[in-house]
């Protein structure tokens, strides 16, 4: 059976990387949350004194983009694909408050965006990938066969979100990540390069009064449709 690559866009918080990594189990493909890229670039900023009173440097990171190395590695204990930043597993710190907020400062700025991208297609070009992101079906695989557009009401996503921080110890308060949440939907949506928009061949999934389940199976059942039975890998 063909082997395809699945591109699966949408707002922040709303389950897209769920369901990738849960079809990619299901079909056997490799998952990559084109996300931790710009996550990555963002603690890059943020280590190395590129964010100034709030604002980026953005001649100084445009001098060292070439050189700033992003990978995925898979890790053989927990079975899951993790981010390396130069040379450093930084998984665990791309996933904090910090680094959200200024997730928004680098993902704009059209030579990080082009950088990324060539790497993102790079990683599909033998298809059997699962990507989730902003642009993945409208910019990095516009013929990509299967497109996924995820979403959620904001307040939705921000529970959502606020109690996957609680659960890791974060100190933090729905306040402030509803409205960290609404921030990165604005700057998704208007951004000038690449803004999130629907593709217009991809299926619309409003997960707000869904389980996992019950999008996966949603999901699944349109790949199904477009490259026939699939068994589970």
């Amino acid at each position: 059976m063909r082997r395809i690559n699945i591109a699966i866009d949408g707002f922040s918080s709303c389950g897209k990387s769920t369901l990738a990594k849960q079809l990619a189990h299901h079909l056997g493909y490799t998952y990559i949350d084109s996300g931790a890229m710009y996550r990555a670039i963002a603690l890059y900023v943020i280590e190395n004194g590129l964010v100034v009173e709030g604002k980026l440097d953005k001649p100084n990171l445009l001098r060292v983009l070439d050189k700033i190395d992003i990978s995925f590695k898979h890790d053989d204990a927990t079975q899951r694909s993790e981010t390396w930043l130069d040379g450093h597993n930084v998984e665990h710190r791309i996933r904090g408050m910090e680094v959200s907020r200024h997730v928004t400062l680098v993902s704009p700025v059209p030579e990080v965006r082009a950088k990324l991208v060539q790497i993102q297609r790079a990683l599909g070009k033998d298809g059997g990938v699962v990507m989730d992101g902003r642009d993945i079906g409208t910019v990095v695989f516009p013929r990509a066969e299967v497109k996924l557009y995820m979403t959620a009401r904001p307040e939705v996503r921000a529970q959502r979100r606020y109690l996957e921080l609680v659960g890791r110890g974060v100190e933090i308060d729905y306040a402030s990540v509803l409205e960290n949440i609404e921030r990165r939907d604005d700057d998704d949506t208007k951004r000038e390069a690449d803004p999130l928009l629907k593709a217009p061949d991809a299926l619309e999934i409003d997960n707000s009064d869904l389980t996992a389940t019950e999008q996966f199976d949603l999901a699944l059942g349109f790949v199904v449709k477009t490259i026939g039975v699939v068994a589970e890998a």
